[in-house]
């Protein structure tokens, strides 16, 4: 019995040095840009999951974890600058903020993911020595903001388990089994900006006896059709067939390369935090109004004549397991691409969405948001309301977050417009 505890202990040491070696290189050959989109990256990983780390809190949820790192970063990084207000830790002192951005990013996640800490310490090591960090005062500070911001750390919150209704336009589970509503604890989790996760809910999805959903049930019937692929939109259907968050935060990094590190931690902190929120918002929305999936119209008689059932009809993708009315991937594209508007103060503005093996070139931030419209109605998931309500709520909760929050007024409050409109 001992030998086989030393072997299996062995091996645990085995495999440390190897992740070791590896997250070595990986510093060593890292095209640098800067200590935020480094550490944003490997937040990524711990909270998504990849490069052989299992995810922390993987799917719509792992916004919020991101938010908290990315609000820890620019806190840290203002404790030394003092440019920008802070989200919520107000401390000061001296460093060089990349030593502050690297021990606020990895002092929050090795608080939010304990059992992953001996290869976020390996990593840790490793990029003080590669960065000439080791010993800097700025590691206290970041610490120190880590320690605070984990007070705001969102749980999952306990909800009784939500099947929808059989009634016509209520959604049901669709996915094998007939699981409940996932990710119904984000309806009931506190926002970081917002006031109430209902504050920018929006109205109802169109009447089912109307022309416009009858415009838009035959327009996800013919373009959503899993029989009507492969076709030209094939490609990037394929490409948002992922985790939002890579996608949006490999962007995020790309666009901030070349940015110092004050301004691209406040960016990183903004859009995190709105999506995060506007996330919260959006289960909030498809709880309280759990409007039916495509598949689940397209099925069943929804009692208006001018709509035509196909009982075999299937979307390109398989459903997600939660309701259809507003969109998600809508939310967080609303709230990335607004933020980056009001960041950058213009609209116009070339960059690329890293993929797995492609990567997707847009001279616009309205021209990718528009992008996430389409694609979710080519995938055979949502109708057109959905897409165009989720990405107006991502840009209201960008727009309300961008004015109260991180700004250069010290805690004055600038007054937000109630009834802002974004427009596409």
């Amino acid at each position: 019995m001992k030998l086989i505890v030393l072997g299996a202990a062995a091996r645990r040491l085995q495999s440390l040095a190897a992740v070791a070696a590896s997250v070595c290189l990986g510093w060593a050959g890292l095209a640098h840009a800067n200590a935020v989109t480094d550490w944003n990256e490997v937040t990524q990983r711990y909270v998504s999951g990849g490069g052989g780390i299992p995810a922390g809190r993987p799917g719509p949820v792992g916004f919020l974890d991101v938010a908290l790192v990315q609000a820890a970063v620019h806190d840290a990084v203002q404790a030394i600058e003092g440019k920008y207000d802070p989200y919520f830790y107000s401390g000061s002192g001296d460093g060089a903020p990349d030593a502050a951005v690297a021990a606020a990013a990895h002092g929050l996640l090795v608080r939010l993911y304990p059992a992953r800490q001996a290869t976020l310490d390996i990593e840790y090591s490793n990029y003080l020595t590669a960065h000439g960090l080791v010993g800097d005062p700025g590691l206290a500070v970041g610490e120190a903001s880590a320690a605070a911001l984990f007070t705001q750390y969102r749980p999952l919150v306990a909800t009784t388990p939500f099947f929808g209704g059989t009634a016509p336009g209520e959604w049901r589970p669709t996915a094998p089994g007939n699981p409940p509503m996932s990710f119904l604890t984000l309806a009931f989790s506190a926002p970081y900006a917002l006031d109430t996760v209902s504050q920018f809910r929006p109205g109802p999805p169109p009447p089912m006896t109307s022309t416009r959903y009858v415009r838009e049930y035959d327009e996800v019937k013919a373009a959503g059709s899993i029989a009507a692929y492969p076709n030209a939109n094939t490609a990037v259907a394929d490409f948002w067939n992922t985790d939002p968050l890579q996608r949006w935060n490999g962007a995020l990094r790309g666009i901030a390369s070349s940015s110092d590190v004050g301004e691209s931690a406040r960016l990183f902190a903004l859009a995190n935090l709105a999506t995060a929120d506007s996330l919260m918002a959006v289960f909030d929305a498809k709880h309280f109004y759990h409007f039916w999936r495509p598949i689940t119209a397209i099925r069943n008689d929804d009692g208006n004549p001018k709509t035509a059932t196909d009982g075999g009809w299937s979307p390109y993708l398989a459903s997600p397991p939660y309701p259809e009315y507003p969109s998600g991937m809508n939310g967080v594209a609303g709230a990335m691409t607004e933020t980056l508007r009001l960041f950058y103060g213009t609209d116009d503005f070339s960059f690329s969405i890293p993929g797995t093996s492609t990567t997707r070139q847009y001279t616009s931030f309205s021209q990718a948001a528009q992008e996430l419209i389409e694609v979710r109605i080519l995938q055979g998931i949502h109708f057109r309301s959905a897409e165009e309500d989720g990405s107006k709520l991502g840009g209201k909760v960008a727009h309300w977050t961008f004015q109260k929050f991180l700004g250069t007024n010290h805690g004055k409050d600038e007054g937000v417009p109630v009834e802002w409109e974004v427009t596409r």
